[in-house]
């Protein structure tokens, strides 16, 4: 286990539900988080800003430097990099959280949704890892963290949403071919998804509302597994496709009810687990 405190961690989509928590999870153990995300001002639907994500960081123990990024656009990325050298000095984690969903079938997800997600998931890790690599690779001991499946070349995984599908599995072959190819220079690419479904807005606004909501587990959940995968030695942890529980379970925890929001409620499964 390596220390967290004092790392630089560059988060994307961390105004609200996972990526947020990792922030206040490192913050705990003394992280630097930029907060990266499109969020500056209150929206109607979607709870947080990057402003508000930072205080609850800076409130949990960590420095936050919250930066309005749209990661579709390379030049925002390249200036919020650049802000975070100047502010931290460095950069150690990056976690490509960002994401877009429309877990739609074919007929149903018109090309404007289709390039949204492609764009955001596939294109927007492509391109925040590619431009945080250079200072990664000066870290010590360097993660890159995507939150996306495991890959499994299965048809049920594709059929009800072959291009949200694409766009996750996407994210996931950056970790398969970047933690090849950066294995000799140290930097770590993992992948981590969650076993259940997550309260996030998505499950809110998208995927069954409150009632899907309460069978859902927190977000803690996966900010523990992250805190635990980032913790740990980047030039021996790479290339993995991690859950969530098996994760926590490896770092001796069995008790898994204090995730939950209703206890012994049925857990919703995930799309791809």
């Amino acid at each position: 286990m390596t220390q967290i405190k004092g790392k630089t961690v560059f988060i994307t989509g961390a105004s609200r539900g996972i990526g947020k928590e990792i922030g206040v999870r490192l913050a705990r153990a003394g992280a630097n988080i930029v907060v990266a995300a499109k969020t500056a001002e209150p929206h109607p639907r979607l709870p947080g800003t990057i402003h508000s994500a930072a205080q609850e960081i800076e409130q949990a123990g960590g420095e936050a430097l919250p930066l309005a990024v749209d990661i579709r656009f390379e030049d925002q990325v390249v200036a919020a990099v650049e802000q975070t050298i100047a502010k931290f000095g460095g950069l150690d984690i990056l976690v490509n959280n960002a994401s877009a969903i429309s877990p739609t079938g074919t007929l149903k997800t018109g090309m404007k949704r289709y390039d949204l997600m492609h764009h955001v998931n596939t294109r927007g890790t492509y391109l925040v890892s590619r431009t945080c690599l250079p200072h990664l690779l000066e870290a010590a001991n360097p993660h890159v963290l995507n939150l996306s499946p495991p890959l499994s070349m299965q048809e049920r995984w594709f059929a009800p949403h072959v291009a949200y599908t694409m766009a996750k599995y996407g994210m996931s072959m950056c970790v398969l071919g970047m933690s090849a190819e950066f294995r000799e220079q140290g930097v770590a690419f993992n992948a981590l998804w969650p076993r259940t479904a997550i309260q996030t807005a998505a499950i809110m606004n998208l995927l069954g509302g409150q009632e899907a909501y309460r069978r859902c587990r927190k977000p803690a959940i996966v900010a523990d597994a992250a805190f635990a995968i980032l913790s740990r030695n980047s030039r021996e942890c790479t290339g993995n496709f991690f859950v969530d529980e098996e994760v926590l379970r490896a770092e001796g925890v069995t008790d898994f009810s204090s995730y939950a929001d209703v206890p012994d409620s049925e857990l919703l499964q995930d799309f791809f687990v």
